[in-house]
């Protein structure tokens, strides 16, 4: 296993067609069919990178900015924006295009957190990753960034380091109706 690697060594692109078959209720593609689509795309490329089996471990934020319609093109770009030990984030783009008019739309961007495993499952280290370019400086840091976020959210919001008193006032002016039994 190499010590690290560039990016581009392992950047994967895809186009379908998106079919009747791939649509909601609403005639729109189901944001689960291109969620799936995604998924896909995130193991391939955190599988490439790290030449081992690769699980999700999280999805960071998927917002979709624009419907798919059916007879659009779907292309999706997936990119390792990090590397940690075991984990590695893979940056993923997606993009219809009308096959008539050609006109293209950034449908949505989300971010996989993917760890490499071994035949039993274990947790396994990856090639760091080679970074050749500013663009890449900054993909590494804001995944970093996201990563340590998400760490200190998470820990805010635990059961034990959970503040009551402090968030009454804040949800108060919320859609929420609060009926405490036995606050302290």
């Amino acid at each position: 296993m190499e010590d690290f690697k560039t990016a581009r060594e392992s950047r994967l692109s895809i186009t379908e067609l998106m079919l009747p078959s791939h649509s909601n209720f609403g005639g729109k593609i189901h944001g689960g069919h291109i969620l799936g689509l995604m998924d896909q795309i995130a193991f391939a490329c955190a599988s490439k990178h790290s030449q081992k089996y690769c699980v999700t471990a999280s999805v960071n934020r998927v917002d979709f900015l624009h419907p798919v319609e059916v007879g659009e093109l779907l292309t999706l770009k997936a990119s390792i924006n990090y590397t940690g030990r075991t984990s590695m984030v893979v940056g993923v783009r997606v993009e219809s295009q009308n096959v008539t008019t050609g006109k293209k739309r950034h449908c949505n961007s989300s971010y996989f957190t993917m760890v490499a495993k071994d035949a039993q499952g274990k947790s396994v280290p990856v090639p760091g990753l080679l970074v050749q370019d500013k663009n890449g400086v900054r993909r590494f840091a804001r995944s970093r960034s996201r990563k340590k976020a998400a760490s200190e959210r998470d820990t805010q919001f635990e059961e034990n380091n959970f503040d009551v008193q402090a968030y009454l006032d804040i949800l108060g002016k919320e859609n929420i109706k609060i009926e405490l039994k036995n606050l302290p």
